[in-house]
């Protein structure tokens, strides 16, 4: 069951947390006040994009970056989950400038990985949970279903945070098989912060985003 799941996990967890090196102005993409509403553009974008686009993707990998920056990172808030990401380990309000910059390195880092999770997509049917009442929440959970013929469905949980200044909901997290992205990107991170700094992790994940974008494995 696990090698089944591995494929399509890798897929979902592209769209659940990427980043890039700049984020674009949020005046420069639509904006959606309604989470599902998001979701359903968003899913919808980026799978018929990659369809599409399967002939530059064969020629050149790197070309999925390309996908990754234009159709998802609009909606993805970055600068939290690399916050989270750093959590506690270190007081970024003393080092402002120096997050700044981990924020961008977390960034190309996560488009650099989630270009390579989105190269075992094909033609699978993302459907998402019909839409429940928000009320006074500001964090909730979106459960979407990947249906591959032939494979049993995955259920996958996105987690979004609305944004109390502008009402903008942005994806934040996903979690599938009970394992958190987030989560397991802080355990992957955070003792190195610890222990050699945010400064230095930063250049390590600089040069980790400039590999290929290569099939996980």
């Amino acid at each position: 069951m696990m090698n089944l799941l591995k494929p399509v996990k890798a897929l979902l967890f592209s769209i659940a947390l990427v980043s890039v090196v700049k984020q674009p102005a949020l005046a420069e993409v639509p904006t959606y006040t309604n989470p599902y509403t998001m979701m359903e553009v968003v899913a919808d974008k980026a799978f018929n994009r990659i369809k599409q686009d399967q002939a530059l993707i064969a020629e050149n990998k790197e070309h999925l970056r390309t996908i990754v920056i234009e159709e998802l990172l609009p909606y993805i808030d970055s600068r939290y989950a690399a916050g989270t990401v750093v959590g506690r380990t270190v007081d970024i309000r003393q080092q402002p400038e120096v997050f700044a910059e981990f924020v961008k390195a977390f960034e190309q880092y996560m488009v650099q990985s989630y270009a390579g999770a989105l190269t075992y997509y094909r033609d699978q049917q993302v459907i998402i949970e019909p839409e429940r009442p928000i009320e006074n929440q500001n964090i909730i959970t979106i459960r979407t279903r990947v249906i591959d013929p032939g494979k049993p469905d995955i259920t996958i949980d996105f987690k979004l945070r609305r944004n109390r200044s502008t009402e903008q909901w942005l994806v934040i997290d996903m979690v599938a098989e009970g394992i958190s992205l987030l989560d397991s990107k802080r355990a992957e991170l955070s003792n190195l912060i610890r222990q050699q700094g945010l400064a230095s992790v930063t250049a390590l994940l600089i040069e980790k985003s400039k590999d290929p974008i290569v099939v996980p494995e």
